[in-house]
């Protein structure tokens, strides 16, 4: 199987961004040292697009992913190091959305 990609909309409650991508970003390492990682990055509005950008606001963020392969994946969702986050930033969660690719 070839490569997946993930796009992850994490929308975070009012205020509650920063405080998440905080959490996120010390995950960062285990998650790029799992078997099959090939990228992995939270990304938010880029400043000053004009108009030809549509924004998902300041309460979400959006984590671009590569991995090696589904079966990669779905080992990542079942990390510790993933449950432990997904414990640590349930209550500040309002919403995600992840969105599994291939390539077309």
């Amino acid at each position: 199987m070839s490569n997946v990609h993930v796009v992850a909309v994490i929308t975070t409650k009012p205020g509650q961004r920063d405080a998440v991508l905080s959490l996120f970003n010390a995950n960062v390492p285990a998650v790029l040292a799992e078997d099959g990682c090939i990228a992995y990055e939270a990304t938010i509005d880029t400043p000053d697009a004009g108009p030809m950008q549509a924004s998902f606001g300041p309460d979400t963020f959006v984590v671009i992913e590569k991995w090696a392969s589904l079966e990669a994946l779905g080992a990542h969702a079942r990390s510790d190091h993933m449950k432990a986050y997904a414990n640590s930033t349930k209550d500040m969660l309002a919403g995600r959305k992840i969105h599994i690719l291939s390539p077309a």
